[in-house]
């Protein structure tokens, strides 16, 4: 009968152990590693609020203390994530600007200070911008420039007028006579720039040293666009803004920053200076923050509440931006990559991922977050149980352990709650305490296959799919290697013993309940050397070989063997070498090659033979090359844990830190970007340009998307590759032990998502 555990011979389960005993001192001699260890020393992670004002906000300035924004004519405070009214604001404002140690206003109707937290009129004349040029603050009306002395502005102007730098009108004894009077202007922007104060006029740079207004002082080069709107001096540099590009001077040198250069949008509307030798970067289609060799774009939806940014303001490790829509800040707080996975962690609790040993996405239905029931609550589970496993290896700490184990009972369920040994359900629906509907829809646009449990308190999803199959060998195994103990272990050996000897007995596939192989759970060469699935052979292969190794090597039975050697016979294993597809573009699927790599992460640990380890590493070498532009931390310290070559762990380290720490799902554009080429000494043979940071996309090879924060991603595969990285020493522990550098504090917050989950529990299965 089903879901009776038969016990197992001594002598075959002395068999089993000497077995696996083998293989364990066999591949215990690991790979000479090219690869350095990576130290987790602190960064600084973004985080960010968002106040949504659906009016233009145009202006913002930041003193130190203050935060002053203008929506319309009106100026608004922020306090900390909501605008405050401010009494007694100036009328007819049109821009703020922070110099000085103070916020300015600049009006219609003259020019005011922010002092003793009230607004107090300077001049009566409209000032258009305001620098600190040795050590003075310097306003400038549209024709003239002031400088502040004894609360008051004083015009720079000589008495006799401006002198031009055209050497014609330059006499003998350097008088100069002029037709007309030299006009300075229209002003629109001002700086000091390396002791001398800089103009910028519309389209054109000038030079003024209190006397000379000079326009020919560039030696090299030309601004890329003549629609100029902002100015910044930062060390040795001039920056200026254009619809083309970033401008930057340099001595007498003028230089441009294009899309080619890496400056994600080339039409740039405002400049601040940062706090950490950055610089940031306003653009018609998001914020920029230019470091050094790297770009950080922000982009609409997914960090800022409008798509134009009109002003940014930059504090200590804090960043506000005006966009039309509203106010973005951006907090920068000391984080090392172990207290991101002490986030993560707390995230699944606060905001109810977990359900029944199962972990879930979120989706916001009927005015609520909800967990979903998907068609891969195995394979979403089976993320987690692989973090929690490698975690434990290296803390052997109970919590983790009781979170391994929580997460396995699930996984197993999935297959004791059908009456047919070795066949398990994709997802379980609970008639008493879920909320997601059962879903009408199965693989490839088929109807969906529920079916009821024996006692009528569950429905389960059949039609269950290689994508399931592969993760319970990957999860479950590892959990077999790392965490089980006594009936754990058997219960795990047990499960996968089930599903191996299902398929191999059924010819290679995976029957469902009407008798038919399930849409996608088919091995078989009939489906696999054909040419309908001809293109599944090379994936599917490498799958039916992992079961079959990874069987063998938890039990010993000498039928998974002779049932990798068919396999072998078939030529499956010479498949895998082009398992990757490449082409054509509908035949890439993002999620075959996690399936791939969960693959080859369990084969490659157990497989000793050395005909089939060669064809195996051939087919990681060629998969790892294709996936190497992605910098994704899964591929690269897979790659690099299987083979101790080097595995660029510094651009998987720095994906790790550029996840947000945002789990929403938000809409997102890159499609449009002006920087989209390809990376140097990177190769994309998917067809994609080039790859992108998780800070701004959902995939390293997805341009755009539209989630429009209505879910939430569960963050295991952050934990996942971080404790597979710190296992297999790729990263090292952070080298300090401030609690508040390597933990979070328990936040108290309850039910930010979806409602905990209130029906009947999971029933007991040893």
């Amino acid at each position: 009968m089903k879901k009776i555990i038969r016990r197992v011979a001594v002598s075959s389960f002395f068999i089993c152990i000497i077995h696996s005993s083998l293989i364990s001192q066999q591949i215990s001699v690991k790979p000479e590693k090219l690869w350095k260890p990576l130290a987790d020393d602190v960064y600084l992670q973004e985080s960010v609020k968002k106040i949504e004002t659906g009016k233009e906000v145009l202006s913002i300035a930041f003193d130190g203390n203050f935060c002053m924004a203008l929506i319309g004519d009106e100026i608004w405070q922020i306090v900390s994530d909501t605008l405050a009214e401010t009494e007694g604001s100036p009328e007819g404002v049109k821009r703020l600007v922070s110099a000085g140690g103070n916020i300015w206003a600049l009006a219609s109707t003259g020019l005011y200070r922010y002092l003793n937290n009230t607004w107090q009129m300077v001049d009566s004349m409209e000032y258009v911008d305001l620098c600190v040029h040795n050590g003075i603050v310097h306003a400038a009306t549209s024709d003239e420039i002031y400088r502040l002395e004894d609360g008051r502005f004083i015009s720079v102007k000589p008495a006799d007028g401006y002198n031009s730098s055209d050497m014609t009108v330059i006499m003998e004894d350097g008088t100069q006579v002029h037709a007309e009077p030299v006009k300075l202007g229209p002003i629109t922007r001002i700086e000091s720039y390396s002791g001398t104060l800089y103009v910028l006029e519309s389209g054109k740079l000038v030079l003024f040293d209190g006397l000379t207004v000079n326009r020919d002082f560039i030696d090299w080069g030309r601004l890329p666009s003549y629609k100029t709107k902002d100015m910044l001096s930062y060390g040795s540099r001039l920056f200026i803004t254009t619809e083309r590009g970033l401008a930057v001077m340099r001595g007498a040198a003028l230089s441009a920053i294009r899309g080619s250069d890496g400056l994600p949008v080339e039409n740039t509307t405002c400049l601040a200076g940062g706090f950490d030798g950055d610089i940031w970067i306003g653009t018609a289609n998001g914020a920029v923050r230019m470091m050094q060799n790297d770009w950080h774009y922000f982009g609409a939806d997914q960090w800022l509440p409008g798509k134009k940014v009109n002003d940014i303001a930059v504090g200590k490790n804090v960043v506000y931006i005006a966009t039309d829509r509203g106010v973005c800040i951006l907090n920068y707080e000391p984080f090392t990559l172990l207290k991101k996975a002490s986030f993560y962690e707390q995230h699944l609790e606060e905001w109810g991922h977990k359900r029944l040993g199962f972990i879930h996405k979120l989706y916001w239905k009927d005015d609520e977050w909800v967990r979903e029931i998907s068609d891969n609550d195995g394979g979403n589970t089976a993320t987690y149980l692989a973090a929690m496993s490698y975690k434990y290896a290296i803390k052997h700490d109970e919590i983790t352990r009781r979170e391994a184990v929580e997460s396995f009972n699930a996984m197993i369920w999935l297959e004791r709650i059908t009456p047919i040994d070795g066949f398990f359900a994709r997802a379980i629906w609970s008639t008493s305490g879920d909320k997601d509907e059962m879903a009408t829809q199965g693989s490839g646009g088929l109807p969906a296959r529920w079916y009821p449990s024996k006692d009528g308190k569950w429905f389960w999803k059949g039609d269950t799919s290689s994508d399931e199959v592969t993760s319970h060998f990957y999860a479950v195994a590892l959990f077999y290697d790392l965490v089980a103990a006594g009936k754990e272990k058997e219960m795990a050996r047990e499960h996968l013993r089930r599903i191996a000897s299902y398929i191999l007995d059924n010819g290679w596939v995976l029957k469902d309940m009407d008798g038919k192989p399930t849409r996608w759970g088919q091995w078989n060469p009939e489906y696999l050397l054909r040419p309908y699935g001809f293109v599944d052979r090379g994936l599917n292969g490498l799958e039916a070989l992992t079961f079959m190794e990874t069987a063998y090597h938890v039990t010993g039975d000498q039928k998974f063997k002779e049932g990798l050697q068919q396999l072998i016979t078939w030529g499956y294993d010479q498949n895998t070498v082009r398992q990757k597809n490449v082409f054509p573009p509908e035949n890439i699927a993002p999620w075959d090659d996690d399936l791939a790599f969960e693959s080859y992460n369990t084969i490659l640990r157990y497989a000793i033979d050395p005909g089939l380890r060669s064809v195996l590493l051939r087919s990681l070498e060629r998969t790892w090359e294709v996936k190497r532009m992605d910098h994704s931390p899964w591929f690269n310290f897979s790659y690099g844990s299987l083979t101790g070559n080097d595995c660029e762990p510094e651009k998987a380290l720095k994906y790790l830190r550029e996840y947000k720490l945002d789990c929403i799902e938000y809409s997102f554009n890159n499609s449009d970007r002006d920087d989209l080429y390809p990376e140097a000494g990177y190769q994309s043979y998917e067809g994609a340009i080039r790859a992108f940071s998780p800070r701004e996309s959902s995939g390293a090879i997805v341009a755009d998307g539209s989630a429009n924060g209505k879910v939430v991603r569960e963050p295991t595969e952050y934990l996942r590759d971080y404790w597979m990285a710190r296992y297999y020493g790729i990263i090292l522990p952070p080298s300090t032990d401030n609690s508040d550098l390597i933990s979070v504090k328990p936040s108290g917050l309850k039910n930010l998502g979806a409602k905990p989950y209130d029906g009947l529990p999971r029933p007991v299965l040893y």
